[in-house]
């Protein structure tokens, strides 16, 4: 196969061994009809994720930083990565034998399409969870569907190298809701190809997962990611006024539960936001 179809696959773990980072691995080994290499992103681990990663060999390329969160361990990783073609496997997610080759066909298909993402199975104490409406992975323009919530899964894209010249890297400043904030800010220009296959699985409802230690923050590290595309202004008229209307949306809310639990300086600064905000959507929907 020419190298054009074979593809880096990126995966940051942290403290993960003794079960969910060997299943991913495995995961990703077992994928097949596509040339692939693994490069597994060893985040300053303090268990003996060393040790499990090197018992691999050959079999994938271990590369080590000190602990600087997934968004500086994946961009370690596609700097080192050898193909075009780059895929991303949280450690505690796996995939279906197929996902890489039906996912590099679909590419081949549309390749104008810089980035593509598929379905998903969750799956929570090991039972699938059935997904609400408002999960739909979506299709094209998907800016609008971005700024409510983080509607691509990490484990589930595959980007040519070209959407990371376009676009930029993952921002290292924000420790979580780095993806959202990739998606928002590619989504400006950039359309997303979605594959409608459940191709990825992931197992929720862990208290080690990053999303649940940063959960009382997730509104505020989205309103920053919000604020940030604003302030790029490479945003359209209407993309814009939705950013507006979504950031005072959001700051109204998180000011809520800053007067809720006692942080009433930090609730005054989101009602200024709110108020910021709502002004220049209105002003927005009048031109």
């Amino acid at each position: 196969m020419n190298t054009c179809d074979a593809v880096s696959v990126i995966i940051p773990t942290y403290n993960r061994a003794g079960g969910f980072l060997e299943k991913a691995i495995a995961s990703v080994l077992a994928q097949v009809g596509v040339d692939f290499e693994v490069l597994v992103i060893d985040d300053g681990s303090t268990d003996h994720t060393q040790e499990v990663l090197r018992s691999y060999g050959k079999k994938l390329r271990n590369l080590h930083q000190e602990n600087k969160g997934p968004a500086a361990a994946r961009n370690l990783g596609i700097r080192h990565a050898s193909y075009d073609l780059l895929a991303f496997l949280d450690s505690d997610d796996w995939w279906d034998e197929k996902k890489l080759l039906n996912q590099t066909r679909a590419m081949a298909r549309q390749p104008n399409y810089l980035i593509s993402h598929t379905d998903e199975i969750w799956y929570r104490q090991g039972v699938v969870v059935s997904q609400l409406k408002k999960h739909d992975r979506p299709h094209g323009d998907i800016f609008m569907e971005c700024l409510a919530l983080c509607c691509v899964g990490m484990s589930t894209v595959m980007a040519r190298r070209d959407f990371f010249s376009a676009v930029g890297l993952f921002d290292e400043s924000f420790l979580c809701c780095e993806d959202y904030e990739l998606w928002l800010r590619a989504s400006i220009s950039e359309p997303f190809l979605k594959i409608d296959e459940p191709l990825t699985c992931k197992q929720g409802g862990r208290e080690d997962q990053v999303s649940s230690q940063f959960r009382v923050g997730m509104d505020r590290l989205r309103i920053q990611a919000m604020e940030k595309v604003a302030a790029m202004g490479r945003c359209s008229a209407l993309q814009y006024m939705a950013l507006a209307r979504h950031i005072a949306q959001k700051a109204k809310l998180y000011g809520q539960g800053c007067r809720k639990y006692g942080r009433p300086d930090e609730a005054m600064v989101y009602k200024d936001k709110v108020d910021s905000w709502q002004e220049i959507a209105r002003q927005r929907a009048d031109i």
